[in-house]
């Protein structure tokens, strides 16, 4: 076996189906594919939607659940060379998407790749939109420098995986947690624009604003000399109300996203103050990287 897909769900068959028809359709040349579903308590039709696909199931107790853990247990699972992750609400565009994502591996570049994420127009709010653009450019990086990564639309070497586990402790970013490490072993990760996926975010705000929260819990552990304090707080949520709504205006959807703008970028600095709530010194170079929205 050359390629396995993981997908971690929950309640996911509403993009389920898009998600493994992409999958099914996928021109991997002469590497053989499986995937794997790892779900943590699906109450809807996701186990249903799987097993229509032929995929393999295996589960995870809802009290047990980390981002890490569920990972590992489908990665153990899992009979091929490459592991392919990807967010049960991602779906693929173009019939390439594993071949390119892949293809960096199997030629040693990297041991660790990410792939281009866009938005889905009429689902996603416009401030991720922006997001998607700053954190995945159109330009490929391979290698890259640094160990930014997201496991949304990623694939990592199984030997790579063996010897360096997912960590299943951290709150969120366990992709970032593992490319630290292995960039510190001398690895190489590497960013793929031509492995492209639509992410798919419907979440409440009280939901966007725990996302940025238990991710800035991660990044501590991550780049422990972070502090995001109240000046932060406002100096970043008026940075990207305002970018997004100069944005909005020269797409000329001003009125209409005006008010999500203001929230979900209120929700996304609060959430990042709530959750880096230590105070340590940080440089101004490394706050500007990885909060200011553009």
């Amino acid at each position: 076996m050359d390629i396995s897909v993981i997908i971690r769900t929950l309640n996911e068959a509403k993009w389920l189906p898009e998600l493994l028809g992409a999958i099914d359709n996928q021109n991997t040349r002469s590497w053989q594919t499986e995937t794997i579903i790892v779900d943590s308590g699906s109450t809807d039709d996701t186990l249903k939607i799987a097993r229509a696909h032929n995929c393999r199931i295996v589960t995870i107790q809802k009290s047990e659940f980390t981002f890490g853990r569920s990972l590992n247990i489908g990665c153990a699972a899992a009979d091929g060379r490459f592991l392919v992750l990807i967010s049960g609400h991602c779906v693929p565009l173009g019939k390439d998407w594993l071949y390119n994502l892949c293809t960096p591996l199997d030629k040693r570049i990297c041991s660790y790749s990410y792939g281009r994420q866009i938005e889905r127009e009429g689902y996603s709010k416009f401030s991720e939109k922006q997001l998607f653009f700053k954190y995945f450019p159109p330009q490929s990086k391979l290698p890259q420098d640094g160990f930014f990564c997201n496991n949304a639309n990623s694939a990592l070497l199984k030997d790579v995986w063996a010897n360096q586990p997912f960590d299943e402790d951290v709150t969120g970013l366990e992709d970032m947690m593992l490319a630290k490490t292995l960039v510190s072993k001398g690895e190489k990760i590497g960013y793929i624009a031509d492995a492209v996926v639509e992410h798919i975010h419907e979440e409440r705000w009280q939901q966007v604003k725990r996302r940025y929260e238990r991710e800035a819990i991660a990044l501590q552990e991550i780049m422990p000399e972070v502090h995001f304090s109240w000046p932060d707080f406002f100096r970043y949520t008026l940075a990207g109300i305002m970018l997004d709504s100069s944005a909005a205006l020269q797409e000329k959807r001003f009125c209409r996203t005006l008010g999500e703008i203001i929230m979900f970028r209120t929700m996304q600095f609060w959430g990042t103050f709530k959750g880096n709530n230590e105070h340590r010194k940080l440089s101004r170079k490394t706050k500007e990287k990885y909060f200011y929205p553009r």
